[in-house]
């Protein structure tokens, strides 16, 4: 048989039509690389077309070996577990089909640089009036119940904070971990910084991004003192775009190793070790394609602001190559916060009490 390789962007998917949008925009832009091969794409959750429907598109146009890659910054339980089970399910309903996983963005100098810029963005809109050194940074994160990657948030701070020369930097998270954005950045005040700059390490705009910024209006309005910059995301800068054309190389070049070091699914985390070993599977079956509405209309019925924490069944060892290696069958927790039943069960956060925490945002929203 004939090899025809084709490319699958895979995302999480969001109630936010822009973020759709800009996610959409993302896999053209991969795709204007990749001219000699088909690419698709497609949601976990919350939008369309899900993922089955980009590889059923693939199929069609022939392909028989995907490589797919997360559109995702770290590597949490949609990049380990989520995204995979999805593939892993798809391919074992089509004899022939090999799918080979990629790594998430995760910690690139690319990346960081393209952090930068969105950083420096922002300053030179604030102005000068205000020196690097009496200029706090807070960066946020996505926040999940995977302390690798809520880890990994914390060194994308350290290295702007050190590349650019702030006076001081914190890490924030918009859900599922602590500290949560408002109470971080009201901790932040404390500091005596002139100026504090508010930059979501995220990739697309959304639900959490705005939360991010309303959270920083509110304090900003308590604290009439400071002078508070609020940063652009990442969305489609063209070394975002690079990394991802990166990804897929390495995929046929079989260096998609995923970090395992720290995976707490595999090693004895420092208050994680419950976790170890576990298999999973996706539970986003029941919001597969789920419009914007339809998704307010599920947050609204079942108090799910997504930040959930599941677990999930994935045999990473089946007939299909998963880049990445992680050839071990174990449940992955992930991180989100459905105040409804599903039939799976969850594995607690350990933290989820903790008083920057989710609990934080329950009292405040």
């Amino acid at each position: 048989m004939t090899e025809r390789l084709g490319v699958m962007v895979c995302g999480h998917g969001s109630r936010d039509e822009d973020a759709v949008g800009e996610f959409a925009v993302l896999a053209e832009r991969l795709a204007e690389r990749f001219p000699q091969w088909p690419v698709d794409y497609g949601y976990l959750e919350f939008a369309t077309p899900i993922i089955r429907t980009g590889l059923d598109n693939l199929l069609e146009r022939g392909v028989n070996r995907v490589l797919a890659v997360p559109g995702m910054l770290f590597a949490a339980g949609h990049a380990k577990n989520d995204i995979p089970s999805v593939l892993n399910a798809y391919a074992a309903g089509k004899p022939g089909l090999s799918i080979q996983y990629g790594r998430e963005l995760g910690i690139d100098l690319k990346m960081l640089r393209a952090a930068g810029e969105r950083v420096q963005q922002a300053l030179t809109a604030a102005g000068d009036g205000v020196s690097r050194h009496d200029t706090l940074l807070v960066v946020v994160g996505r926040g999940a119940s995977d302390p690798d990657a809520n880890s990994n948030v914390a060194k994308v701070t350290r290295m702007l904070w050190e590349g650019i020369g702030f006076g001081w930097a914190e890490t924030a998270y918009s859900g599922v971990t602590f500290p949560l954005v408002e109470p971080a950045l009201e901790k932040a005040v404390r500091l005596g910084f002139k100026r504090i700059v508010v930059f979501p390490y995220f990739l697309f705009t959304g639900i959490l991004v705005q939360r991010i910024y309303d959270a920083t209006d509110r304090v900003a309005a308590r604290h009439p003192e400071i002078e508070f910059v609020k940063a652009p995301y990442l969305n489609d800068h063209p070394l975002v775009i690079e990394t991802m054309v990166e990804r897929v190389g390495e995929i046929l070049e079989g260096a998609n190793n995923m970090n395992c070091q720290l995976c707490k699914y595999r090693e004895q985390f420092l208050g994680f070790e419950a976790e170890v070993g576990l298999r999973q599977e996706s539970h986003h079956h029941h919001v597969e394609g789920l419009s914007a509405r339809a998704g307010q209309d599920h947050d609204h019925h079942h108090g799910h602001d997504h930040d959930h924490d599941h677990l999930h069944h994935h045999d990473h060892d089946r007939g299909h190559d998963h880049g990445h290696h992680h050839h071990h069958a174990h449940e992955h927790g992930h991180a989100h916060g459905h105040d409804h039943a599903h039939d799976h069960h969850h594995h607690p956060y350990p933290h989820a009490d903790h008083p920057l925490g989710p609990r934080t945002l329950k009292e405040g929203a």
